[in-house]
């Protein structure tokens, strides 16, 4: 009993850490940026909910939750809240965000994590870029799975890089996390394809979330 009350105690002292600010980039290629606040109560969710994390693999679904979460915070703070998934569904509307916005806000979002001791099985890398049929260039936020949190299988291959890619979803989706290997080859593609579809067939952006 005592460790589990020790254990209680460590993480309300964790994630009980006050506000917090961060911007956000939108309009393409950060052409504009605004500061959005996270409330402690915002944030201690989130702490809460990332240190429960049994494993890497678990803090990575946790990840992808806790991103759509914070994007649709700041949503309700700027004009993020238009953006849709990929570049069609919301072509000229102010607050879209292409993958620069996507890729730079999420790392910041992922260094602010970092910065609190929330990520236990994961260091956060610099952004990643892949280019497809020569001019097709995109960019995501990345992650590294520790050494130490490696399973046995895991630890016999290539180090665990994984992108953390909040482009392709509509505003406060949950991010698509996928190994980077899968991403460079073209992984999450039909997520843009599937709300740009969408957009067409409504005449008009797609729903948010």
């Amino acid at each position: 009993m005592r460790w589990l009350i020790a254990l209680l105690l460590a993480t309300l002292a964790q994630t009980a850490a006050g506000d917090d600010t961060l911007r956000v980039c939108y309009n393409y290629g950060c052409l504009q940026e605004a500061e959005v606040r996270y409330t402690e109560r915002q944030l201690a969710l989130v702490g809460a909910f990332l240190l429960a994390a049994g494993d890497a693999a678990d803090e990575r679904d946790r990840l992808s939750l806790v991103i759509g979460w914070l994007l649709a915070w700041a949503g309700e703070q700027t004009a993020i809240t238009a953006d849709r998934g990929g570049n069609v569904a919301d072509d000229g509307i102010d607050g879209r965000m292409d993958c620069i916005d996507h890729s730079t806000t999420t790392t910041r979002l992922l260094r602010l994590l970092e910065r609190r001791g929330w990520l236990r099985f994961h260091e956060v890398l610099d952004p990643v870029q892949r280019t497809r049929y020569l001019v097709a260039a995109h960019f995501s936020a990345q992650i590294g799975q520790r050494p130490e949190a490696a399973t046995p299988d895991e630890a016999a291959g290539a180090p665990g890089h994984y992108v953390v890619d909040s482009w392709f979803r509509d505003n406060g989706r949950p991010a698509v996390v996928m190994p980077l290997p899968e991403w460079l080859a073209g992984g999450g593609e039909e997520e843009s394809s599937l709300a740009a579809m969408a957009s067409l067939a409504s005449g008009a952006p797609a729903a948010g979330p």
